[in-house]
């Protein structure tokens, strides 16, 4: 499974493959024809609660993981599409945020990588 992970701000590459947005809100100071993204995925975000939560420091990674993941059961089955293509292709899961380690496209790839 080739799924790699990249900011909505690093340069666009040919070999990044499938470039998914996983976030809820488009990145701000980014055009959507520079971000050359083939697919947005809102519903794939954590939820607005759950994010707010994280970058207000009232949830620590430990707890923001687990409580995403339980979120991303809900869409467990239209996950399976996205983690087939991983199989296939290079997947680039692209995030706004600026923790490059602790971020819901992590967590994304984690839960994809369970889906095999």
């Amino acid at each position: 499974m080739d799924i790699e992970l990249k900011r909505a701000f690093d340069s666009p590459h040919s070999n990044d493959g499938h470039r998914v947005l996983v976030d809820g809100i488009w990145p701000r100071g980014v055009s959507k024809q520079d971000a050359k993204i083939d697919e947005w995925r809102k519903e794939l975000a954590p939820s607005s609660d759950l994010r707010k939560a994280f970058h207000d420091g009232l949830l620590g990674w430990g707890d923001f993981r687990q409580r995403y993941m339980k979120e991303l059961t809900d869409h467990r089955e239209s996950l399976r599409d996205l983690a087939q293509r991983a199989q296939r292709e290079k997947v680039t899961l692209v995030f706004a945020s600026k923790d490059e380690r602790h971020n819901n496209a992590e967590v994304l790839r984690q839960y994809l990588r369970m889906l095999k």
